[in-house]
């Protein structure tokens, strides 16, 4: 890559791994106003567009009644209680195509002053090529509660969801191409390496549990903690594996809720482990600001369990 040019791309990686944490947040409130099934109809290229006028909100309402959610749960819905969903999918979808531009642009414009030399050029389609795909997965998510229960596929869910965070961990990877962070080695870097790993290992099976727990409503049971109910694990969690055996693990509430609740205390261990034996002051001060946003995290879990997930 030029070198005149790397604070651009930089730059522009940057803003690109910004809109895609934005998204991912349009993406929840876009699931709590229970809007995401609002929009029945894949457009790539038009749907950027929204309804102009009466006629064609009519049109689009029309389309959003022959869905089960409108036939199940919504058929009380008038054409403005139906604008009043429509507009986070649309949004939601519409920032995914302004991302697209916005990658897709400046890409065309470098690749024309011939920034990028080869190996560049194949890791910037490989990001198209994510891009892409997530929109895909996002549809597909959409189509799975159009069918027969006005409920997307938990799995499709949890899947839409990491592939959003593949995503913006490529593109930080990316970045850091550009504009490295280097350390010093330590005695003990190896273990701490490895211990990195289990953290993200872990922490991904907690994002990926917490999707199941969105898809299955399942914080909308037990919403008391660190007890549930009366019992720190529920004897439903014993009875459905019985019945179940290993899928229960995955589709139903109780348990999936149960493992939620039990990953982030594994997911401490790690942690708590890089606070305690990095031996370079600027990653043990990193560590303990992962150790506070867990705190966080944890925090903003509970509450919204005990408030039933408002």
């Amino acid at each position: 890559m030029k070198k005149e040019y790397q604070g651009f791309v930089a730059n522009w990686l940057a803003l690109g791994a910004i809109l895609v944490i934005a998204m991912v947040i349009i993406g929840g409130i876009t699931r709590l106003t229970h809007s995401g099934l609002s929009m029945v109809h894949w457009k790539p290229i038009s749907g950027i567009v929204p309804p102009l006028n009466e006629t064609d909100w009519q049109l689009e309402f029309d389309h959003y009644k022959e869905t089960p959610e409108f036939q199940k749960k919504n058929s009380h819905f008038e054409l403005a209680d139906f604008k009043s969903i429509f507009w986070w999918e649309f949004i939601h979808r519409a920032l995914g195509r302004v991302i697209g531009i916005i990658f897709l642009v400046p890409f065309l414009f470098l690749l024309y002053k011939k920034v990028f030399d080869s190996i560049w050029i194949k890791r910037l389609l490989v990001l198209f090529l994510l891009g892409g795909l997530q929109g895909v997965i996002g549809w597909l998510m959409v189509k799975s509660g159009l069918v027969d229960q006005p409920a997307v596929s938990h799995y499709r869910l949890a899947l839409h969801f990491c592939a959003a965070l593949l995503v913006y961990s490529y593109i930080l990877w990316l970045y850091l191409k550009i504009r490295p962070v280097i350390f010093t080695k330590s005695n003990e870097s190896r273990l701490i390496y490895r211990s990195t790993y289990l953290l993200l290992i872990v922490l991904l099976l907690q994002i990926i549990f917490g999707a199941f727990v969105a898809g299955l409503k399942a914080g909308l049971i037990f919403n008391t903690w660190p007890l549930m109910g009366n019992e720190w694990m529920s004897s439903l969690v014993t009875s459905q594996f019985g019945s179940m055996g290993l899928m229960s693990l995955f589709e139903e509430p109780v348990t999936v809720q149960f493992i939620h609740r039990v990953l982030p205390f594994i997911l401490l261990l790690p942690i708590v482990f890089l606070v305690y034996k990095q031996e370079n002051n600027r990653l043990k001060t990193l560590s303990k600001w992962v150790l506070g946003i867990w705190v966080l995290q944890a925090t903003l879990g509970v509450f919204t369990l005990l408030m039933r997930v408002p």
